[in-house]
């Protein structure tokens, strides 16, 4: 039967182009990962609280699959200047407006949060030198 991986894992890292190699590839990865997260966040978009395994390991291929995906698109835009970075993942979702929206807000967020703590530790070590 040819569906055995393991019998063609020689041949398949040639065909690395081909669409049917990275669902292959990506089985190989440690499943199940972001169960409860999955979990929670479709109970959250209104599913079930204990939604079918089934589904989470779906929608969990699916996600998994959108930011590989993603991760690779980018690496190729960053390769070309010699490094990957936020703008190269930016870049890939400009045409989606409320992925970019959102993406944008929380870089803000972490900033924000990075000045404060940065804000904290320095009154922490000034009140540490008055003592």
């Amino acid at each position: 039967m040819n569906t055995n991986t393991s019998a063609g894992a020689g041949p398949s890292k040639s065909k690395v182009g081909s669409s049917s190699q990275p669902s292959e590839t990506s089985l190989k990865r440690k499943r199940g990962v972001f169960y409860k997260d999955l979990q929670h966040m479709m109970y959250g978009f209104g599913d079930d609280p204990n939604p079918l395994p089934e589904t989470v390991a779906l929608v969990e291929d699916i996600v998994v699959e959108y930011v590989t995906d993603l991760a690779h698109k980018a690496q190729d835009v960053g390769s070309k200047r010699g490094k990957l970075s936020v703008e190269d993942f930016l870049y890939q979702i400009r045409k989606d407006l409320p992925k970019l929206n959102r993406c944008t807000e929380l870089l803000s967020m972490q900033e924000e949060l990075k000045q404060a703590r940065k804000a904290f530790d320095v009154d922490e070590e000034k009140l540490a030198s008055m003592e």
